[in-house]
């Protein structure tokens, strides 16, 4: 006798409490096997898809594509020990014998382990290596309801990417879209996709297309004839002297990335009394120094190493010599915590928003191997395929906020981390170089610390050290 589990939407990374539905990879009465994919959800730090724990018949789906559950909140339901839909008329030999085969010997034993590692849900028992089975449809007859309620299932509304080519702004081919937020807005706003030209790559559709047409459509909406009680009445330009009309706020949910990101600084701000001081550096050693590895490595010898991977080797030179700013603080034990290790953040910007993906172990790297990990976890930041972990765990965050075209800032901590350190622009400025006036390669370095974790002395100290590194590179000669 088959019996009905209920798989819930397990916490998939630290500080996520609710993720949206992008896109269902099963339907109601389909053949599913331990730890195959069911959803592909997007939280406010990456996109991933959900493993079920379960192996059995799919009995019930909760949530339609673009809606929002809570952690906790109820998936599916599995009906393990069946190789069909529970109360469906019994199938042919042939389909019997096919759903049979697509079923698991695991499914038949719900004790078995699923050994996933997503938090809240699955045993500690490895899993054992199976070939992955391609699911069947089999019965689609209604089940025994659990609690709560399934949603009804409805056919998505084709406001993405269509399923087949068509003409679209006189070309033939599907919406260029790849933002699962910008097909959201464009919902939301009831904006047809298929008619936008896309500004980004290939003529990607960006957030900014879909917020011009939000913005068209409201000045044509204003611009139309307003209706009243006696009749419609023609809009009419403002004279002059006339005040304007009052334009609509806009109102923008702090949800997703941005609503992590807010959650974040605010607790940073409120829980840590963090104290900046910066310095300016002449990098023109450095630069040279760079430019001499990239020529040394030949047309293919292998990527070039980037002054963000220079700089990071240096951060971890400094850590090593300054361990306080590579800590955590316990509040609750009043206890500061120095880490073994460190992983060292970065901040990227993207299309979905603010993220910092971390360089795991960066302490046993070389300059080499860091920049082209950096390179890596950039590609899939920018295609909004990170994981949870690759976005949690870091030790010490490097902000490199000079790619924007400014020179100077004041981060704010990566909480629970104790420092970050900000690079601003490197440019030609004057500086008095060898007791001359002469025009250098000048960079601000800010730090941002914990005050608690250690005083002025040691925060001045590690900043100098990262300075002295990027003015004299040889200074690094002794920590390799």
């Amino acid at each position: 006798m088959a019996q009905v589990l209920e798989f819930k939407l397990p916490d998939l990374g630290e500080g996520l409490t609710e993720a949206e539905i992008v896109r269902w990879l099963v339907e109601v009465g389909d053949v599913v096997a331990i730890d195959q994919p069911v959803v592909e959800v997007e939280t406010a730090k990456a996109m991933v898809e959900v493993p079920c724990p379960y192996g059995g018949v799919v009995t019930a789906r909760f949530g339609e594509e673009g809606s929002e559950l809570p952690v906790g909140a109820p998936l599916l339901t599995v009906a393990v020990g069946a190789t069909e839909a529970p109360a469906s008329p019994a199938p042919s030999t042939s389909s019997a014998s096919s759903a049979s085969s697509a079923g698991t010997p695991a499914a038949e034993e719900p004790s078995a382990g699923s050994g996933n590692v997503l938090v809240g849900y699955g045993t500690g028992a490895p899993a054992a290596r199976r070939r992955r089975i391609r699911p069947e449809r089999v019965g689609t007859s209604a089940a025994p309801a659990p609690a709560p309620a399934p949603v009804v299932e409805h056919e998505p509304v084709p406001v993405a990417v269509p399923a087949a080519a068509g003409e679209v702004n006189g070309r033939q081919g599907p919406v260029a879209v790849v933002s699962p937020l910008v097909r959201r807005l464009a919902r939301q706003h009831e904006i047809d996709l298929r008619r936008l030209t896309g500004s980004g790559p290939d003529g990607l559709i960006l957030r900014a297309d879909v917020d011009s047409a939000i913005r068209r459509a409201e000045e044509a909406a204003r611009a139309q004839t307003r209706t009243t009680a006696d009749g419609p009445v023609v809009a009419e330009a403002p004279t002059a002297g006339a005040a304007a009309p009052a334009a609509a706020a806009e109102l923008i949910p702090l949800r997703g990335v941005r609503g992590a990101v807010a959650d974040k600084l605010s607790r940073s701000r409120s829980e840590i009394p963090d104290a900046t001081c910066w310095v300016d550096a002449d990098a023109t050693e450095l630069m040279a120094a760079r430019a001499a590895m990239n020529a040394a490595s030949g047309p293919s010898g292998g990527p070039k190493v980037s002054v963000l991977a220079l700089l990071a080797r240096i951060c971890t030179a400094a850590l090593a010599r300054y361990p306080e700013l590579n800590s955590t603080v316990d509040t609750a034990a009043r206890e500061i915590v120095r880490l073994p290790g460190v992983h060292l953040g970065f901040a990227a910007q993207t299309e979905r928003g603010l993220v910092v993906p971390v360089v795991r172990d960066a302490h046993t790297r070389n300059a080499e191997s860091i920049g082209a990990e950096i390179a890596r976890l950039t590609e899939l930041a920018r295609t909004g395929k990170l994981s949870p972990a690759q976005l949690t765990g870091g030790t010490f965050t490097l902000n490199n906020y000079g790619v924007f075209g400014v020179d100077g800032s004041t981060p704010i901590i990566n909480h629970p981390e104790a420092a970050m350190l900000g690079v601003g622009r490197i440019m030609p400025k004057p500086w008095v170089h060898n007791g001359e006036l002469a025009v250098r390669q000048v960079v601000q370095l800010s730090l941002t610390f914990d005050h608690r974790v250690c005083d002025g002395g040691t925060a001045g100290g590690f900043l100098r050290y990262v300075a002295d590194c990027v003015e004299q590179p040889a200074v690094l000669l002794r920590t390799l």
